[in-house]
């Protein structure tokens, strides 16, 4: 059954705070972890073998996965929600072999000389992991000289990056994190030929979760904007070695905005005086400012296009499920022009220069317009059109640091139905991530 659903998770206050705190730890959650006739070593960050978290931290996990919390979005969705979600994703998937050379490209450059020491296995049927997300590490016996010592068998190619994440750490004494962190310190790796052997038969870590969250959406201003694909690629790969499954991709965004605007005879000059510039993309995105730091040149625009298509194609490759930006209603004002008729609301001041109107004060479609709907379904089509249909998880943040045009419940019930119309009418299985 399609999941057609808003996925809406609220917190208390307290929690949301503690979320705004950690923003740039968002790595796996606790789990559960059976060590299979074997000695249990200390736990991974991500796949834990301790006991889950205390409940104080429990909406917060809540909130990195993606599950529901009111108890009347989760009557909706009905009590399969999330496994048919997970078996959406498993359909856009990379295949098992793509995977696997997947997973060996993460280890090949986090380590080439150990390229060889271990053989990474897709579980398609859950001959290993059952019904649930896992990896599982064990001997290679009778090896070869040369050949591979470790076996890491998983679901995905991120649970096979994050098994070797955790044989390297556990058994290696391994410390892999953000340069700024200490980056990838792997002095301690025995040679090849001589890796610590498993204890038992085999060790076996599981995911309480089917998702793991990371990112923010202004995060593409504060750094991602000025990566190249190097700088990426090393992302990525930290991001499968953390077990990242649900990661954010905001990059090149605008280029397709442009070929949506355009399609409504909006004009480059008009999205001239829309784009923010580079380090501004996120708060004109969120409808806070417009042109300021801009224009964009369109070799930039292209630039940063052909930079998404190559993310997103290692994502999947990866069996990561990208998570793609959606429709909020913030317009050019060329459309007041353009659509006179339309219902069309200028919203307040945020901190821009004096309220100067060249920098300040965006337009919002209201939700009640059908210009609405046909915009925002535009733009989830145009995606596809673009990366193909490889993810049914869109992010739509409303009125991120702005006031709403009026505090009337109906109205932001209405722009909410709306921004979901948009978005299933544009992929009928869509399901709507709010941060």
């Amino acid at each position: 059954t399609a999941v057609r659903q808003k996925v809406q998770i609220a917190a208390p206050l307290h929690y949301r705070n503690l979320i705004r705190r950690h923003r740039r730890f968002l790595t796996p959650a606790a789990a559960k972890t059976k060590a299979l006739q074997g000695t249990e070593p200390e736990p991974l960050a991500g796949f834990a073998m301790r006991p889950p978290p205390s409940p104080p931290l429990l909406p917060l996990l809540l909130l990195l996965v993606l599950l529901p919390s009111p108890p009347a979005v989760a009557a909706a969705a009905g009590p399969t929600s999330l496994e048919a979600l997970r078996a959406a994703a498993g359909r856009r998937g990379a295949s098992p072999a793509t995977q696997e050379r997947a997973a060996a490209g993460v280890l090949r450059r986090l380590l080439p000389s150990h390229a060889l020491s271990f053989r990474f296995q897709i579980d398609p049927k859950g001959g290993v992991c059952g019904d649930s997300s896992c990896f599982r590490i064990s001997n290679v016996d009778g090896s070869s000289k040369g050949g591979a010592e470790i076996l890491i068998q998983g679901n995905t190619a991120v649970e096979l990056a994050s098994g070797l994440h955790w044989y390297l750490k556990y058994w290696c004494g391994v410390h892999i994190s953000w340069d700024k962190t200490g980056g990838a310190q792997l002095a301690s790796v025995p040679s090849p030929g001589s890796l610590p052997r498993v204890k038992g038969t085999a060790v076996k870590v599981e995911r309480p979760v089917p998702w793991n969250y990371y990112q923010n959406v202004v995060t593409s201003s504060y750094s991602f904007v000025w990566w190249d694909w190097r700088r990426w690629e090393k992302e990525i790969d930290w991001m499968a070695l953390q077990g990242i499954n649900l990661p954010l991709a905001f990059t090149g965004q605008e280029a397709v905005w442009q070929k949506v605007f355009k399609s409504f005879n909006v004009t480059d000059r008009d999205l001239d005086d829309f784009f923010g510039g580079p380090a501004f993309l996120a708060w004109a995105r969120m409808g806070n400012l417009h042109a300021w730091g801009g224009p964009l040149s369109q070799n930039w625009l292209d630039q940063q296009l052909a930079l998404q298509k190559k993310i997103l194609s290692r994502m999947i490759e990866l069996g990561m499920v990208p998570v793609l930006p959606s429709f909020s209603g913030n317009v050019p004002v060329a459309f007041k022009k353009l659509f006179p008729s339309a219902s069309i609301t200028r919203l307040g001041e945020w901190n821009t220069v004096d309220g100067n109107p060249r920098w300040c004060c965006t337009y919002i479609l209201d939700p009640s317009d059908a210009l609405f709907i046909d915009v925002g379904q535009a733009f989830i089509k145009q995606q596809m059109k673009e990366y193909g249909d490889i993810t049914s998880i869109y992010n739509c943040d409303t009125f991120n640091e702005n006031t709403p045009p009026t505090n009337e419940p109906a109205y932001i019930s209405s722009l909410g139905s709306a921004i979901y119309q948009a978005m299933s009418r544009g992929n009928k299985d869509a399901v709507w991530l709010m941060q």
